[in-house]
């Protein structure tokens, strides 16, 4: 436990949070019952069981106390026999069997202290030694009295079998979080961290569009839940669909205030909206709840730029590469701003510091390259160009650059050659078709002069 009990929440283990002594009580040995469950028949398995996964019983009326009556009175009539047998043997063996049911269990039974889950299948493990003492056992004496053996064997046999099956289907489950998630629907409907583990899966595999109706649902089971308000606003904020972003953003940090996250994606749809000042207090806000963040001191500096408030931009991106030197779109961003202001020296000074950090990053690459032929550093900056190249053939824009760069080179033949390259890559580039005709007319000229 470290050095003090951990942290849970309501919707880690409701029960626990319940005022009433009477609905902790029946809901823990509800919880107790469940798990004996699991351990007879391992049907209903679930990565998570929180979140409304098993509602509470808080009437004397629910049919579930069914449940724990009969656990109660299984445990009673063991127990019983275990203190009361004259058969020294069948005395041991129950004990014992008891003994490796209950005991393993008791730090998960929320008796000592509260713990961070209502069912959790890794707690059954030891307790299942028990489980075996007492089938085993109850086998055989249902062996010494029942004549037909065969069929009791087949039934066993059975039994075995369909254990065997179910754990195949559950570990194949497991190979994947896509099929851990999905198998969770059917056990825990009402659990919204399912949905928004089955939603946050698909987002990260690129539907997002299916990913919205999960955490849609999320948010509908459980109108608290913040991460599920944060995902699903960033997915609305990359369709532009930026005021019912905002709405859940705001509701996300007005229900957890310190969840720097959702501040800063707060910010950037404040940006995008153009509520500027809005914006720099979200970011801000950020800030103050997490000190070392540097995706937010990096759209923080985008916030600036586009306020023209240069010097803080360039500020922010340094922040965001001092606190994550890898930050390769903060290098990159202070590069650009350096170049179209002007500052080329400055520039090329950072796009150096940054490829000594990052050297295999192609985009850091380009961008310095970029500023090393405005420099007339031709030779530099083919070199550069052509390494980005190789490292990303298919950027239209690495050999549209380059060309321009042969273009004021006088190198004609290899400008041509990329030019071509960069419209076959992207016939759309207005400039560069540009370019490609500036040249093919100066190639014309000097045809005609010849």
């Amino acid at each position: 436990m470290g050095t003090g009990p951990p942290a849970f929440t309501e919707v880690d283990n409701p029960a626990s949070f319940a005022s009433s002594p009477f609905v902790r009580a029946v809901n823990y040995n509800y919880y107790y019952s469940l798990n004996a469950w699991l351990l007879l028949c391992p049907w209903w398995l679930c990565f998570d069981w929180s979140m409304g996964c098993v509602p509470l019983i808080k009437s004397i009326s629910d049919w579930r106390i069914i449940a724990l009556v009969f656990l109660w009175l299984c445990l009673i009539v063991l127990a019983c026999q275990a203190l009361s047998s004259k058969d020294g043997q069948k005395r041991r063996i129950l004990t014992l069997g008891l003994g490796f049911l209950i005991i393993p269990f008791l730090p998960a039974s929320n008796l000592f202290f509260r713990v961070g889950f209502v069912v959790a299948e890794r707690v059954t493990y030891l307790p299942s030694i028990g489980y075996c003492i007492l089938i085993t056992y109850g086998f055989c004496l249902l062996c010494k009295q029942v004549k037909n053996k065969k069929l009791l064997a087949a039934a066993l046999l059975g039994l075995l079998l369909i254990n065997v099956w179910r754990c195949i289907i559950r570990s194949n489950q497991w190979r994947s979080e896509e099929q851990l998630f999905r198998s969770a629907l059917s056990v825990c409907p009402l659990n919204a961290k399912v949905h928004y583990n089955v939603g946050k899966n698909l987002a990260d595999n690129g539907n997002q569009s299916a990913a919205i109706s999960y955490y849609r649902e999320a948010v509908r089971l459980n109108p608290k839940y913040v991460h599920a308000m944060n995902n699903l606003g960033n997915i609305l904020k990359e369709k532009n669909e930026l005021h019912e972003a905002e709405e859940l953003l705001s509701l996300a940090v007005q229900i957890q205030p310190d969840f720097a996250a959702a501040w800063m994606n707060l910010g950037i749809v404040q940006n995008s909206l153009r509520r500027y000042e809005e914006a720099e207090k979200s970011y801000w806000t950020a800030i103050r709840h997490r000190k070392k963040y540097p995706d937010c001191y990096y759209n923080l500096g985008r916030l600036y730029a586009d306020l023209n408030r240069h010097i803080d931009a360039l500020n922010a991106w340094r922040n965001a590469t001092v606190l994550k030197p890898q930050h390769s779109l903060a290098w990159n961003n202070m590069i650009i701003l350096l170049d179209n202001t002007g500052n080329l020296a400055q520039a090329e000074t950072v796009g150096k510091e940054a490829l000594e950090l990052i050297p295999n990053d192609h985009s850091l690459m380009f961008s310095l390259a970029n500023v090393l032929g405005k420099s007339q550093k031709y030779k530099e900056s083919e070199a550069l160009f052509q390494k980005a190249i190789k490292a990303n053939p298919t950027a239209a824009s690495y050999h549209g650059n380059l060309a321009v760069l042969y273009h004021r080179w006088g190198n004609f033949d290899l400008a041509k050659k990329h030019y071509e390259v960069s419209l076959k890559l992207d016939p759309t580039a207005a400039g560069t078709r540009e370019n490609y005709s500036l040249l093919k007319k100066k190639l014309d000229q000097l045809q005609n002069k010849g």
